[in-house]
């Protein structure tokens, strides 16, 4: 039984934001394979040591609250992989690794020692680059470092992970590793892990949030600038004037949250919706439920989980023509797309959405069709048999 060691920086049930999820899917998946799956992480106070879950070995290295900002955030990471190194040193005194696999750039420096020190494959995933989040400005601190640790980390690996293929043309480009170490595989989504609260609850919840005789608009994810929900809300006067119905809900949270209110209020749109914050998984998976539609409009994005969450979910979905969206989204088949970056092409497209009964209906029942391809089995088997090509090669 082929034994691998997986480092991420986050695990359920400490969450960040997807990689978490990404990360014990696969694990868990790559057990059924009949892998020995150990993850090393980081943990809180609350979480232990050690345990298993779902048949993977997870080992937790205790870690002090990361900071807010970013400079300090380099530093907390740098201190962050020198404890999984030790930790990990530990684990090969009892342990034979196999392969290791490293989840990004916060473990690229314990990933790399511990594969050097096993004599072991290196493969890395490389979720998104700092370049793209940036849109190219990587060129002063901390930007500038963890672009260098990402270049380095693809180079150093036997083979590199993409979601996508227009990852993984980013990263050939960006970073100059060859095309051939550069393998795509896709995140994967189970439905089952999507469910949400019981009727009378998401009943409840939809009055909170839009009369009957409303429409909702959702726009869901970290409140990051990449992610284009300013775009949205400079789409949503003129909306709210063909459609005086029409209300919208932000959920999430992130660095550009209240640069965001601060718009909504400019436009004169606080009556006409609500910024809900940071929420938990089981009201996470309701909204798409109650949401007449859901708006991706992403500036920069590797993949699209939101849009798959939605289509998975039953709920309408349009996103920006732009990166991972455009494989996630087949246009005018599982959802709608408009010109990335342009407001008054979102604003039309979700007004065409809202205003067609049949054409809603169709979308969603091809896209319950298309989330299929996106099984976490699937992506588990094209893991293992990449880490099997690397270790035959290994021997």
């Amino acid at each position: 039984m082929p034994s691998i060691l997986i480092l991420s920086w986050e695990y359920p049930p400490l969450i960040e934001g997807g990689l978490a999820r990404h990360v014990r899917k696969l694990s868990e998946a790559l057990v059924e394979l009949d892998l020995d799956v150990h993850v090393l992480t980081r943990g809180g106070e609350e979480s232990p040591p050690e345990e298993v879950v779902g048949g993977v070995r997870i080992h937790r290295v205790r870690e002090p609250k990361r900071p807010t900002d970013l400079g300090e955030f380099v530093a907390w990471v740098e201190r962050m992989n020198a404890d999984m190194l030790a930790a990990g040193v530990e684990l090969g005194d009892s342990h034979e690794f196999d392969l290791v696999h490293g989840h990004d750039w916060l473990v690229a420096m314990a990933c790399d020692h511990l594969a050097r020190r096993f004599e072991a494959p290196l493969v890395a995933t490389i979720h998104a680059t700092e370049h793209g989040r940036h849109q190219g400005w990587v060129h002063e601190h901390p930007q500038s470092h963890i672009h260098g640790v990402e270049r380095w980390i693809t180079n150093r690996a036997d083979r590199v992970i993409a979601c996508s293929y227009y990852m993984r043309e980013q990263i050939a480009d960006i970073f100059g590793v060859p095309d051939e170490k550069v393998v795509m595989i896709p995140n994967g989504i189970d439905p089952e892990d999507l469910q949400p609260q019981d009727g009378h609850e998401l009943e409840r919840l939809r009055l909170e949030f839009a009369a009957p005789d409303q429409r909702l608009v959702l726009l869901l994810g970290r409140l990051v600038y990449e992610k284009g929900f300013q775009l949205a809300l400079e789409a949503m006067p003129s909306l709210i004037g063909r459609l005086p119905n029409t209300r919208f809900l932000v959920a999430g949270s992130g660095t550009h949250e209240l640069e965001l209110r601060r718009q909504a209020a400019e436009l004169g749109l606080m009556e006409h919706g609500t910024f809900l914050g940071w929420i938990g998984d089981d009201v996470l998976h309701s909204l798409y439920r109650i949401a007449d539609v859901c708006v991706v409009p992403s500036i920069y994005e590797p993949f699209g989980l939101v849009a798959l969450e939605a289509m998975a979910s039953g709920c309408p979905c349009i996103v920006a023509d732009t990166g991972g969206l455009r494989e996630v989204v087949p246009h005018e088949e599982a959802g709608l797309r408009f010109r990335a970056r342009d407001p008054a092409a979102l604003g039309e497209m979700v007004e065409r959405l809202l205003s067609d009964a049949g054409l809603r209906e169709r979308l969603v029942a091809e896209a319950s069709e298309h989330v299929l391809r996106f099984d976490w089995a699937d992506v588990a088997e094209r893991t293992a048999a990449l880490y099997g090509e690397l270790v035959r090669e290994r021997v």
